[in-house]
Order: C-alpha cells, then structure tokens, then sequence
C-alpha cells in the first residue's frame, strides 16, 4: 500500500471538494463496486451486465426505438460517428453555436470532409426554433442539425425539444451533443425525434472518464448502410452488430465504468426514478443561482435557460483571469476556470455528481469570505 500513498500524494496533494465542469466527484456507491477484480469482457457475466446498464440507460432516455450504445471513448467520439456514418462526404450539417462546443462540432463536421452551414448565438443566448427554421429555409440541403444541449462553457441550455422538432418537420436528422446535459436535463428520444444523442460518463451521472454512451436511431443506421469509409474504431453499424450478437463492444469495454453506470441507474430507481432525480438536479442548479445572487453576482447566461449542470458568473468589476479559482482551491474547492472566449471575465461551478446540501454551503461560506479579501462588496 506504500506505492499507492506515494501515487496519491502526486495525484492529489489534498483532498477537494469538486464543483467542476467534469470530471466530478463519483458516488461512494460507484467507487466501491468499481474496485472489483476484472474479469473477462467476452464471459456471460460482462455480457449480463452490459445488457442489463444498457436497458436501464434506454429506459432513463426513453429510447425504446432506438439503440442505446456504449463505447470506451469521451463523448467527442460519438460526436465524430455521427458525423461519419450518417453524412455523406461532402454532405452539408447545419452546426448550432452558442459557445466552444457547438464550435467543437463544426470541427468535427469540417475534418471528417463535411461542410458545416453555421448557425452562430451571441454568447450567453440559446438558439430558438423560430432562428433554426429560418436558417432551414435558406439551407435546404442540409443533411443534419447538431444541438449542443447544454454549452459547458457559457451555462446555457438549449430548447432542444423545441429545436429538434423544427429540424424533423424540415425532414433533416438531429445530433444532440448532450455531454453536459445527459443524466441532469430531461431527454425523450423518442418522443422528440432524435437520430443521434450522445454523453460520457465524468458529468451528471457522476462516475469516473472513459466510457461514452449514445442512443442511436434505425435512421442513422440506414444512412450508414451507404456510407464509405466509416472508420475503424467508430463504425456504429459494427458497434450495433457486436452489441446484438454478444452484448458487448468491439473493442475492450470500460469495465469498472459500465459497472459504475448501473449503480448510479439503480441509485436513480431508488430515489424515485428520472422524475425524482431530474428535480434533484434542478433544485441543486437553483440552490447554487440563488447563493450567486445572493453574493451580489451576475450569471452570465440569458435568464429562462439556465444549464441544471453548471452556472457560469461574471467575476466582480476589476477582477481578471482565475483569481477565485485559485483562491477558493487553496481552501479546498475545485471550481472551473472561465472557458473560452469568456476565459479571463467568468468563473464557473459545476452542479454534477456527488454533491451534498452541506458542500453548496461550505463553498458559498468560502466563496463570501474570498471575495471580502479581495475587496468585493455586495
């Protein structure tokens, strides 16, 4: 155990209370039953597991007619697929933009040979359906629409059932980057007509990198079929195949991570299932607004559409950079520096994973006190 004191004393010099963007601080559940041994990825007890995580996740998305499909990846990886399985090469996509991540999609589309028509918000602005048609009229030939749900960077979170029913009655597919969103915002893949919605594991389900999850609809599937060049590791019609046949992945699974997922989709049941837990979220998100406001802060998001996973504030006149984030670390609160554009003029706290009442209130008690030594008034 020697090794593994040395380790932690370079990994993590003191323990922290984590309000990050992501990763976040896991439940205790999820770090206990992910200390199990391994064991082999191809055996019916992995296959039962990844069947069982899958169903649950299918449930909680209300994906019934879709496939819901796990990978070892970050959520980019899933953003890559669509792009490369249900886009023809050269094929137009109608990119959404409200801040650094809608803007990673558009790369995402520009290097797999695509061209990205943009849609662009002011930062802090959430696209709205009556922009998104109009933009639809004037670009026909588009083959998709991507929807960054919730923009990690800004804290704003899009209408996305709104926007993707304007994308499916102009006949175009709908891509959701939902890595910020997925487990704290409310998804109906179904009922809201989505093709392709995506997440990772490190944000509101609150368990450790490395797996990425996706539901995926018999449309992008087809649109596969006829598709050259999909790639090796992000074929999702292999990615399909192997999960029908053996309840597994083509390559290695994250193992302790699905194992962790399936705690937390029980842990959801428990508590009442996703009703029960999205208002969990939702009051958390408020709980930390309010003590923003409270402190004289200004949020930086557009009021109506605030992000239940992250609130991004302006940092007080005449502070600069990530002055309070490096304060409130040396009391042992990881926050989220700025991000972006709006790098030098905000700070961010991240609302996801295991967070108690009782840490919102230490962090607020410290955040007071660090901006009193700052000279910040109310």
């Amino acid at each position: 155990m020697d090794v593994v004191k040395e380790v932690e004393k370079i990994a993590w010099p003191k323990p922290m209370k984590l309000f990050t963007a992501g990763p976040v601080a896991c439940f205790p559940e999820v770090l206990e039953a992910m200390k199990i041994q391994m064991f082999s990825h191809r055996s019916k007890e992995y296959q039962e597991i990844h069947k069982d995580t899958t169903l649950r996740l299918a449930k909680f998305l209300e994906a019934e007619k879709s496939t819901v499909l796990l990978i070892p990846s970050s959520g980019t990886g899933f953003m890559e697929a669509s792009v490369r399985n249900a886009v023809p090469p050269g094929g137009k996509v109608l990119v959404t933009v409200i801040g650094e991540f809608g803007n990673r999609y558009r790369e995402a589309v520009e290097r797999n040979g695509r061209k990205p028509i943009v849609l662009e918000k002011p930062l802090g602005k959430p696209v709205l359906p009556e922009e998104l048609d109009d933009a639809l009229k004037k670009n026909p030939d588009v083959e998709a629409v991507t929807i960054t749900y919730n923009e990690t960077s800004t804290g704003v979170l899009n209408p996305l059932k709104e926007l993707a029913k304007v994308a499916k009655e102009r006949g175009k597919m709908v891509f959701v980057d939902a890595v910020s969103a997925m487990g704290a915002a409310d998804i109906k893949v179904d009922a809201w007509g989505i093709d392709l919605v995506f997440s990772s594991s490190q944000k509101a389900f609150g368990v450790p990198p490395g797996l990425a999850m996706a539901a995926v609809s018999e449309a992008v599937f087809e649109r596969a079929k006829n598709i050259p060049e999909r790639g090796l590791y992000f074929d999702l019609l292999e990615i399909k195949d192997v999960l029908v046949k053996q309840w597994s992945t083509p390559t290695t699974p994250p193992m302790p991570q699905i194992i962790g997922l399936n705690v937390v989709l029980r842990i959801i049941e428990r508590m009442g299932g996703k009703e029960a837990w999205l208002k969990m979220y939702a009051e958390r998100a408020e709980k930390i607004r309010r003590g923003a406001l409270n402190l004289g802060l200004r949020l930086f998001a557009e009021p109506g559409y605030y992000s239940p996973t992250i609130t991004v504030i302006y940092n007080p006149p005449g502070i600069k950079g990530p002055i309070i984030y490096e304060e409130l670390r040396k009391r042992g609160f990881e926050i989220a520096k700025g991000y972006g554009k709006v790098k030098d003029e905000t700070f961010r706290i991240g609302h996801m994973g295991y967070i108690t009442d009782e840490d919102i209130n230490l962090l607020f008690k410290n955040l007071e006190e660090v901006l009193k030594s700052l000279g910040v008034k109310k």
